[in-house]
């Protein structure tokens, strides 16, 4: 995994005080088809009947999809929910002539005991053969009305399976909740996906499948640990933050081949009293390498800033591409602020606070080299706080925060059919 460390400002006066952002970029290595490690997939598929129709036709094709392209290695179980559970397909090899049946064989039913199937996809996953990756690929279109409903109680759950198999999520049409399967797939390092329709599903499994099978490193963790005099003062990115002894570790989740992570972070740097290298912080990164053995790593990268007269630092350039990134992470940032607001029924204040992000990114792309990434957030920005999309959408509050999931997670947003 490489690593490169950038600053706002690279050079700092030495008579003052300052608050400093540090973007730490992650390139992982190129995924080798030879060496792919074997896929162990649980598919948890919500059979309720609010399911019924193209949503099930779709997640049985989709089935279909992936059970196709996997690799004779790889193993796949099918479970299916609603208020009952049923294994309709143990954990066999992904060329077993009975997955076929067993994916016809869904039909909608009943409630939703969202715990119960997932935890059967879990418990499958459990017998598979030592090495390779696993996960469950969760699809629900509603509620967690039957089984275990407490949220808190479902996430502490997602924080446990976390060592057996990560979890992605796909929440279906507008009657799902968003939160708790983000909290889910952030919990476990899997993924969050949003399915306003029946045909954005086919993409995601796309997605979803090319993500696992270019996996080249999984739980990575970025801990930074400030030194004495200097104060840590937050990330920009929505990962979630675990305190640790001396600092605080953000948890990104996996990675894929040749895939390029950003976390952005912010110091408030106290006057130093001498020139030159100053040391204000260490970054340690730590990972698994995917493959037959677990290979855990760890890189420490010192962050470390310049000190110079003042004159020589107000005429240093700052990095554009820092700069940059913060904007697109402020814009991601105002969406969960509107959604606060949403919630607070000040549908008002939630219209102005993505207003302003919006006026921030255009002015900011006049003179930005990703100008065009920030125009297209602007854009959905724009559509976002358009007055009938938050009184009358009913899948506002799940665009609003899939999208900012996406961006805070380093990866772009979805474009919306």
């Amino acid at each position: 995994m490489k690593t490169n460390l950038r600053f706002d400002h690279h050079l700092l006066a030495v008579e003052g005080e300052h608050d400093v952002h540090c973007m730490l970029e992650l390139e992982a290595p190129t995924a080798s088809d030879a060496d792919r490690a074997p896929l162990h997939i649980a598919l948890v598929i919500d059979r309720s009947g609010s399911m019924n129709g193209p949503k099930l036709a779709v997640a049985k094709d989709c089935a279909r999809f992936l059970a196709s392209r996997l690799l004779p290695t790889d193993q796949l179980a099918v479970v299916a929910f609603d208020n009952e559970v049923d294994l309709l397909a143990p954990l066999v090899a992904a060329d077993s002539p009975g997955l076929s049946a067993a994916i016809s064989s869904l039909h909608p039913r009943g409630s939703t005991n969202l715990s119960g199937g997932w935890l059967k996809g879990l418990e499958e996953l459990n017998r598979a053969e030592k090495g390779g990756v696993r996960r469950v690929l969760l699809l629900t279109d509603g509620q967690a009305n039957q089984g275990i409903t407490d949220r808190t109680q479902l996430e502490k759950m997602a924080d446990g399976s976390k060592s057996r198999a990560s979890t992605t999520t796909i929440g279906f049409g507008d009657g799902f909740d968003e939160d708790l399967l983000t909290a889910i797939a952030d919990r476990s390092s899997g993924n969050a996906y949003f399915a306003a329709s029946p045909e954005d599903v086919p993409g995601i499994f796309a997605e979803e499948f090319k993500g696992l099978v270019t996996l080249v490193a999984q739980n990575v963790s970025i801990e930074i640990r400030p030194t004495d005099s200097v104060q840590f003062t937050g990330v920009l990115n929505d990962y979630r933050l675990v305190d640790v002894p001396g600092g605080v570790q953000a948890q990104i989740g996996d990675a894929y081949g040749s895939e390029r992570r950003r976390l952005v972070f912010a110091f408030h740097v106290p006057t130093l009293a001498s020139l030159g290298p100053a040391k204000i912080a260490d970054v340690i990164v730590r990972y698994a390498a995917v493959g037959d053995d677990v290979v855990v790593h760890e890189v420490t990268v010192p962050v470390i800033v310049n000190l110079v007269s003042s004159d020589e630092a107000a005429a240093a350039e700052v990095d554009s591409e820092v700069t940059d990134e913060i904007w697109l992470l402020r814009a991601a940032t105002a969406r969960r602020d509107a959604i606060t607001d949403f919630d607070a029924r000040d549908y008002d204040a939630s219209r102005e606070k993505m207003q302003f992000s919006r006026a921030a990114l255009l002015k900011a792309a006049e003179t930005s080299p990703r100008a065009a990434e920030m125009l297209e957030e602007a854009e959905l920005l724009s559509d976002l706080s358009a007055p009938a999309a938050i009184r009358e959408d009913p899948m506002w509050r799940k665009r609003a925060s899939s999208e900012a999931y996406s961006r805070t997670r380093g990866r772009p947003s979805r474009k919306r059919g």
